[in-house]
């Protein structure tokens, strides 16, 4: 039904323009009573065997809804009523931005990928605070928050550019991302060095310490596909060495050559960060290539090309507590998470593992013994 609705219309209208339309009916349909206690009853069904603890936080399930589909905090319960076992709001910036001009959004459907290079477009950590500090929750749900730079700061100004925006933000945030990896916003990427890296992060974590006194913040780094291998080890080095709670592997990638895309040129050669299955590969060896090196020590988050349950299982087999999609869901609709938790929940059951946890990291440690 949705394949047929997404041909008939979405695949018509521009990508960023069904977007928000798709948005605006989701809210909707969380405002009325009866219609979103139907919807979750049909869409959100839990599966006990797949509670999950991670971060020091409990969830219903392992699956979240990655970054980048709800900027401004405005479509939480929505989402969770869909399914989603956590939400990451953001990428939110300290100051307002509009970003990057229009046609910014591009689908390549042949290849089941987007390519956006939206620019951080949100409304500022001090409104999307605002917003989550008066929000009354209809579904519990663990709410992450991803935070960036602003465009126009200049990158030796970007540390305090996370701080105001993470001393408005932690205390309603679950769980705290800095994002360095956007290859939208000029010399974001640059961030990604450990000589950067480390005196961004622990500025941010001092903040979150700070501002929250009376829990701890739980802090992950968001980082790209992009990285060579050595900067991917040096990542999980510093991680380790600054006592960060996890990471997210990946974000979206610049790369175009090698990915076997099948879309047309004009589309293929569009600037911004490519998502969807193009990137599925290199992310799970990323994963992989992490928990090789930080094993159980921190929390990992998969993301980058989960289409369906056995994507979402190979990233848990890899070294994932949790997994995240994004891409996916424009194009499988509105069953993507309901469809993920059901074959999560049968390929545990025929697994040799009694429980998701056990699962975690099996086929890497499995390959380096």
């Amino acid at each position: 039904m949705y394949k047929f609705f997404f041909d008939l219309v979405f695949k018509r209208m521009d990508p960023e323009q069904a977007h928000h339309l798709a948005f605006r009916w989701i809210r909707l349909a969380v405002r009325v009573p009866v219609l979103r206690t139907f919807v979750a009853a049909a869409l959100a069904p839990r599966h006990k065997e797949l509670r999950t603890e991670a971060l020091g936080l409990r969830m219903h399930g392992p699956f979240g809804l990655a970054a980048g589909f709800d900027k401004n905090a405005v479509a939480i319960d929505g989402m969770s009523m869909l399914g989603f076992d956590h939400v990451e709001i953001g990428t939110v910036t300290a100051q307002p931005q509009p970003g990057n001009p229009k046609k910014r959004l591009f689908r390549l459907v042949a290849d089941r990928a987007l390519i956006n290079r939206m620019g951080f477009n949100n409304d500022g950590s001090a409104a999307v605070a605002e917003r989550l500090a008066a929000r009354r929750e209809i579904f519990r749900t663990v709410v992450g928050v991803n935070i960036g730079k602003t465009k126009v700061v200049p990158e030796e100004e970007a540390v305090a550019d996370y701080v105001t925006s993470t001393e408005r933000l932690a205390a309603h945030a679950d769980y705290l991302v800095v994002n360095v990896s956007s290859p939208n916003t000029p010399g974001l990427r640059n961030l990604q060095a450990t000589e950067s890296l480390r005196p961004l992060l622990t500025a941010v974590r001092e903040a979150a310490d700070r501002t929250v006194t009376d829990r701890r913040v739980p802090l992950l780094v968001k980082i790209a596909p992009d990285l060579a291998d050595e900067d991917v080890d040096a990542v999980a080095d510093l991680a380790l060495e600054l006592g960060l709670d996890g990471i997210i592997a990946t974000n979206t990638t610049i790369a175009r050559e090698g990915l076997g895309l099948r879309s047309p040129a004009d589309l293929v050669k569009e600037t911004g960060g490519l998502s969807g299955r193009p990137v599925k590969e290199r992310s799970l060896e990323v994963l992989r290539r992490l928990y090789a090196r930080v094993g159980d020590r921190i929390t990992l988050v998969g993301v980058g090309g989960v289409e369906n349950a056995e994507d979402a299982w190979q990233r848990i087999l890899a070294g994932a507590t949790l997994v995240q999609g994004y891409s996916a869901f424009i194009y499988e609709g509105p069953c993507y998470a309901r469809a993920i938790h059901k074959g999560l929940a049968a390929r545990l059951a025929a697994s040799p593992y009694a429980t998701l946890a056990e699962a975690v990291g099996a086929e890497t440690r499995k390959a380096a013994s």
